[in-house]
């Protein structure tokens, strides 16, 4: 008989396998992704270089790259530069946004370190829930289009709601600060997954879920700071109350 922690851990792994996303080469020169039937586990972290109770849960979302199938993104604020350490991965536009998602993810305010798992609050980290969230309500296909652009087709599913809209980001891994001030001076901080770029497309109307997929090209290099590569994780969600109904991410080699 297993043991009852034995046992969480792997249904916790059978379902993340079950909804694991993947970045497929269909033909040489070819590099794309397609999203599983299931929704994809949509990990994100608000966090600063500034908190002091931060680096855990930065060192554990370094730890999902252990599992491909949840799909993380740290998104740096920067109500905590004013301590005394600017936090260069910081950007407004992630500050905006969670504050923007704070009623919709059940939270009573903003914090860091913040996690939300699939848009809701999430206080159970380092453990993930259990179960999967079920058939998504929209696929997402990714095809890199050459070094500077991927096009992405959008697919509404059974249940999808009667507009959606899509976010999009680009991650880098494997950043290191040495932090000179502030909460965490004098610690050595390392960053995976960290949001880089983060932007928003325009809402449109769902017709029906058998007409032409929506299509638009994204401007996402396969290279970012220091030539390491870019990951481009893109969400496409309800557009009336943000939550999130698919995620999908793909990463290739630059060309040559």
């Amino acid at each position: 008989m297993l043991h009852s922690h034995t046992h969480l851990a792997l249904l916790t792994f059978l379902a993340l396998c079950a909804a694991q996303p993947l970045a497929t080469r269909a033909a040489p020169g070819v590099c794309e992704a397609r999203s599983p039937v299931q929704q994809a586990l949509l990990v994100e972290l608000y966090t600063s270089e500034g908190c002091s109770s931060c680096p855990p849960a930065d060192r554990w979302l370094s730890s999902l790259k252990a599992q491909p199938a949840a799909l993380a993104a740290a998104f740096h604020v920067t109500y905590w530069d004013r301590l005394g350490w600017p936090d260069r991965f910081a950007h407004a536009s992630h500050t905006e946004r969670q504050s923007a998602q704070m009623q919709a993810s059940g939270a009573r305010y903003v914090y860091t370190p913040q996690v939300l798992v699939n848009g809701r609050d999430w206080r159970g980290w380092p453990t993930l829930p259990l179960g999967g969230p079920g058939t998504a309500r929209a696929q997402i296909h990714l095809q890199r289009s050459n070094d500077q652009q991927v096009v992405v087709s959008v697919s509404p599913g059974p249940g999808a709601p009667p507009r959606l809209a899509l976010w999009w980001a680009l991650l880098e891994d494997g950043h290191g600060t040495s932090v000179q001030a502030g909460e965490n001076r004098g610690e050595q901080l390392r960053h995976d997954h960290v949001v880089r770029h983060y932007a928003r497309e325009p809402a449109w109307a769902v017709v029906s879920t058998v007409t032409t997929p929506q299509r638009m090209t994204l401007a996402a290099p396969t290279k970012g700071e220091g030539g390491r590569m870019a990951r481009l994780l893109v969400v496409v969600t309800d557009a009336a109350t943000g939550s999130p109904l698919q995620a999908a991410q793909l990463q290739c080699p630059a060309a040559g």
